[in-house]
């Protein structure tokens, strides 16, 4: 005899829906030389940004005041601030592209974090120039103590990975790493800036304003 057909389970209201999640990523082989090459130019451009930055600040006269708003008690604490603030929109950053990328499950329908992933990091690069003027103009390219060094070396890293990034994401024909790559290394700039700039000021004189 047979064995029995395994009758399959009904379908109840209890049972949860499987999350309309965007479609990871394909797999593919490794890069061509032809796709490897299309990221020359995005890591040029990004490079000479970088430099461009550290060079002007190394050059420049710091002129000790560049921005202030009121309300305030001090331009460093409105850098400090804005700093923050920037870091908390890369950290939303961070969370919709892990989101998109199916890394966290989380959402039944994540259509709508492609919009929340854009105009959140508009707004971080928005919020982080204030910060780039005042470093650049009031403070220069400094190198006193190991902290203002890394400090000043990832500001001019962030905005040539920055660079990097946006070439990459309009360019055709680069290898599917390369975005997520890029993306990772201006999160991690910008991390490394909020923790020699903001949350080391916040540790050392408390939180003020």
């Amino acid at each position: 005899m047979s064995a029995p057909m395994e009758q399959p389970l009904p379908a109840t209201d209890s049972w949860p829906a499987p999350a309309q999640l965007p479609p990871p990523p394909p797999v593919v082989g490794p890069t061509s030389p032809k796709t490897a090459a299309a990221l020359i130019v995005p890591v040029l451009v990004g490079c000479l940004v970088a430099g461009a930055l550290g060079v002007y600040g190394k050059l420049h006269e710091p002129t000790g005041i560049a921005v202030n708003v009121a309300g305030f008690s001090s331009p460093q604490t409105v850098k400090v601030w804005l700093a923050t603030l920037a870091f908390l929109l890369a950290l939303v950053q961070l969370f919709t592209a892990l989101v998109m990328y199916g890394k966290l499950p989380v959402f039944r329908d994540a259509s709508w974090l492609g919009g929340v992933h854009r105009w959140s990091g508009r707004a971080a690069f928005i919020v982080s120039i204030p910060v780039a003027l005042h470093c650049l103009y009031a403070l220069g390219f400094a190198d006193y103590d190991t902290r203002v060094l890394v400090h000043s070396l990832l500001g001019c890293f962030f905005y040539g990975a920055f660079a990097m990034k946006m070439l990459v994401l309009a360019k055709k024909g680069v290898p599917n790493w390369a975005l997520p790559v890029f993306g990772g290394l201006v999160f991690t700039g910008l991390s490394g800036l909020f923790v020699t700039s903001a949350l080391w000021f916040f540790t050392t004189f408390g939180v003020k304003f």
